[in-house]
Parts: structure tokens; C-alpha cells; sequence
């Protein structure tokens, strides 16, 4: 699931209805115009974004070089799509990024003298320690930083604990709490300790509320003082729709924040927040955390958010999710031995452990360009943990005669693999099924095995649809 999934859906259907036709008269695009309106309304969008989405669309769409071009209906899609990067800030964050600034790949500002710190701000509730600790975990893993985390939420019942837990799971160093001490001392203490330990960045994690008040801004205020971070990021959740625009416009005005990330972007939030977010307070969305999987923390990129909207897929997405769980060395092992013809059920029992180590195969799926529209046939073949799982079962049900000669596999033996992975007999011969094909297909993609054939334009064992 995925916060953009309904208005994806109908986004694709209006722009179906308009690639069909061929020609296109002047009437045809202003009545997509009207249905798009709508359904961006539906999403939860701010109606001034709305209103200054389709007044832009309309001026480009409605013209000459639309009605008379040889593919109209993918020309209104196109500007469709630039206006929806720019609704989501993607030139203008990148006008506005100096690029003599120090960037991670999270476009984290991170200029300045060691240690710098980044400040997290929010409501209560909002996935922020959580966010916190994703970030560090980011940062010390793919940048090489040396991070400390700090608590400063000295109201909330164990919220201090959360963190010390959470640096335990990322293995990220956690400002030991002493009873007692305010929030500024806390982050006073956390600089000091940054500053003499080495350290790189200092996460300050700050309390929340459940409504913004006096007493919460003049605390942040003044940790913010403190502190001088070089990145305020107020962390939000989209579930929270409209009014998640107006916390962000409220810190923005009173604190000043640099930045803004998305929280459970992958439950079933209508996306307009996210949509009117950067046109209402002038702020970026930098981070989208996607799951509950401390890796579960990817770059708002707006070009590639408006390409999923429309159903064009996230290739690069996908290619930086595969890079994080492929293992290289065994993908040009299966690579050599596919080349010559001696892929075996082990080969693909050793994929599966590759594509379990993903956190989402779902949403690795939509990533996939066109894959959106084939949501129905997919739900119908096991594109998930679960059925990947059934089928690694299978394969570790058989003896290693079996993996490595499948031909020995009659009905008998079929009966008791079944048995022992707690599958049926269909299910075995739909992995044995896949395996052909896949055996078929590994031979042509070469140097393209495993998930690496994914990007390439291959599909890994259990996404392909049996027949």
C-alpha cells in the first residue's frame, strides 16, 4: 500500500481515456482537466495548490502544440507530469540547494564544523524518535559518519529508554540520560560530548505535544539557540492529512525548519498533505520513511514520486534498493553458472534469500514501470514475503538430488515436498513451473542473473505469473 496509490489509479484512468483517442480537441482536454481536478480534491490536495496546478497545466495543455501534436494524449501527460515536480518542489529545491554545501545522499545539510547537529521536531506521535534513529542509522551506515543520538524528552514516559533501545538495534551511540535534566542542559551536554568524542552529527531528538502550544515552540526555540543546527527537520505523519500542512506551516513560521519527512507514506493516507506540503509552506520534503524497518527510510525525490503517481515506475528506486541487498559476489557466481546453462533450484532458493532481505517486495513492485496497471493479475501470484517464503520452503523440502535434477520430481515426490513445507501440490508445481522458466530465461539474460536480471528487465522467481 501506498499513500498515492488512489490517485494514481485515477490518474491513469483519465489518461488512459485521453491516449485512445487519437486526436484530441480542445473540449477533450478541458474535461480531463475538470476530472483531474477532482481527483486531485479527492487526494486531500489544498484547493489554492489545486487551483494553481490546473491553472498551469491548462495554459500548456490547451494550445496548439498539444491539440496538433502527433501524440496529444502523451504530450497532456507530460506536462501533467513536470507540473506535479514542480508542485512537490523538485526545481525549486534544486535552485535553492548551494552547491558548495556538504550534502549526504539525503540531501542533509551537513556543512560546518564537527559535530553538526540535526534537530527533529514534531507533534507527539508523529514517528519522530523512530525517524531519528532511521537517520542515524542512514548516516553512520551509507555516509561513514560518526553520530551520536540524543534524547531531550524528558516528559514522555520511557521515550528516553525508546531511544537508548533503538541505538542498541542501529548500533548507533546514545547520550546516556541523567535524571533530572532539562531538554537545553540535555542538548548542551550532547554538543559538548559531540565536540570532544569526535563525533560528526549530533541527532537531537526534541519532545513533542499533541498540539502545538507556547511552552513546546519556546523549548524547541530554544534548543534550536543552543544548538544551532545546520538541519531542523520536522518530522510529520501523513495519515494526518490536511492538518499536517498547517503543524508544518506553524513550525515553520515560529521555529524555522529547514526540512520535512514523511512518516507511514505506505498506509493508506490520501497523499494530498504531501502534494500541497511544499507549495503551502515553501519547505522540501527530504525523507519519506516507508515502513516500520529501521531501513525503511528513502529520499523524497520529486521527480521520481510524480513518476510513480503517474504510473511510470521508480527504476532508480528500484535499482538502489536492489544495490542495498544484492550480494554482488553470489550474483556473478549465478550469473557464470546461468550462462552455462547449469542454473539448479538451489540457484533460485539462494535468489529468494536475496529478495526476502527486502523489506517490501510490494512495494519494490510498484517501482517497476507498468506494474501499477497489472495490480490485479500480481495479487493473484504469491509477490510477497509470505508466498517467497512458501516457495523457499519448498525448495529446502527437497533432497539435494531433487534441487540439482528436478526431472527426478514425479507426483510421489511432489506429495511429500508438499507435506514437508506445509504447501500443497499445486504450489510445488507452480515453483517447478517457474523454474523452467526461469532456467529458459537466465540463459538469455547472461550477466543479467539474479536480481540484477530484474533490472534488466527480467522478473525473479515468484513474480512471475504461472499460467
Amino acid at each position: 500500500m501506498w499513500m498515492f496509490d488512489g490517485l494514481s489509479d485515477r490518474l491513469s484512468g483519465i489518461f488512459d481515456g485521453l491516449k485512445k483517442r487519437g486526436a484530441l480537441k480542445e473540449a477533450d482536454v478541458v474535461s480531463a482537466l475538470r476530472e483531474i481536478r477532482v481527483a486531485l480534491l479527492e487526494a486531500d490536495v489544498a484547493l489554492p495548490v489545486v487551483k494553481e496546478f490546473i491553472d498551469g497545466v491548462r495554459e500548456r495543455a490547451v494550445g496548439e502544440e498539444v491539440i496538433r501534436s502527433v501524440t496529444p494524449g502523451q504530450m497532456v501527460v507530460k506536462i501533467v507530469h513536470d507540473h506535479l515536480i514542480g508542485m512537490l518542489g523538485g526545481d525549486a529545491s534544486k535552485d535553492q540547494s548551494a552547491p558548495q554545501l556538504p550534502m549526504d545522499d539525503s540531501g542533509l545539510n551537513l556543512a560546518g564544523v564537527s559535530p553538526v547537529s540535526i534537530l527533529m521536531v514534531g507533534l507527539q506521535g508523529s514517528g519522530k524518535t523512530t525517524t531519528t534513529a532511521k537517520i542515524a542509522k542512514r548516516l553512520s551506515g551509507r555516509d561513514k559518519k560518526k553520530v551520536l543520538m540524543a534524547s531531550l524528552d524528558v516528559y514522555r514516559p520511557a521515550a528516553q529508554q525508546q531511544l537508548v533501545v533503538l541505538g542498541q538495534q542501529t548500533g548507533v551511540t546514545v547520550l546516556s540520560p541523567i535524571m533530572g535534566e532539562k531538554p537545553v542542559g540535555i542538548a548542551k551536554r550532547a554538543m559538548q560530548t559531540g565536540r570532544q568524542e569526535g563525533y560528526d552529527v549530533v541527532l537531537l531528538d526534541t519532545a513533542g505535544r499533541l498540539h502545538i502550544d507556547f511552552e513546546l515552540m519556546s523549548e524547541v526555540a530554544a534548543i534550536r539557540d543552543v544548538a544551532k543546527p545546520t538541519e531542523t527537520l520536522l518530522v510529520t505523519d501523513a495519515m494526518t492529512g490536511q492538518d499536517s500542512v498547517n503543524i508544518a506551516r506553524e513550525f515553520n513560521e515560529k521555529i524555522g525548519i529547514t526540512g520535512i519527512v514523511l512518516t507511514r507514506v505506505d498506509g493508506d493516507a490520501r497523499g494530498g498533505a504531501a502534494l500541497s506540503m511544499r507549495s503551502v509552506t515553501g519547505c522540501p520534503i527530504k525523507l519519506m520513511g516507508t515502513g516500520e524497518n529501521l531501513d525503511a527510510l528513502d529520499v523524497f525525490d520529486a521527480a521520481r514520486v510524480a513518476g510513480s503517481i503517474l504510473g511510470m515506475g521508480d527504476v532508480v528506486g528500484l535499482v538502489e534498493k536492489a544495490r542495498d541487498v544484492i550480494d554482488e559476489q553470489e550474483a556473478e557466481k549465478l550469473a557464470k553458472r546461468a550462462m552455462k546453462g547449469l542454473f539448479t533450484l538451489e540457484d533460485m532458493a539462494a535468489q529468494l534469500k536475496q529478495l526476502r532481505k527486502i523489506d517490501d517486495i510490494g512495494g519494490l513492485m510498484g517501482m517497476i514501470p507498468g506494474m501499477s496497471k497489472m495490480k490485479k493479475q500480481m495479487s493473484q501470484v504469491n509477490v510477497d514475503d509470505k508466498g517467497i517464503a512458501h516457495q523457499e520452503a519448498i525448495i529446502l523440502s527437497m533432497t539435494q538430488k531433487e534441487r540439482r535434477l528436478p526431472k527426478l520430481i514425479n507426483g510421489s515426490r511432489r506429495k511429500r515436498i508438499a507435506a514437508g513445507s506445509g504447501t500443497s501440490v499445486q504450489e510445488v508445481n507452480r515453483l517447478l513451473k517457474q523454474f523452467k522458466q526461469m532456467s529458459v530465461m537466465m540463459k538469455k539474460m547472461g550477466k543479467g542473473g539474479g536480481l540484477k536480471g530484474l533490472m534488466g528487465g527480467g522478473m525473479p522467481p515468484g513474480m512471475m505469473p504461472g499460467r
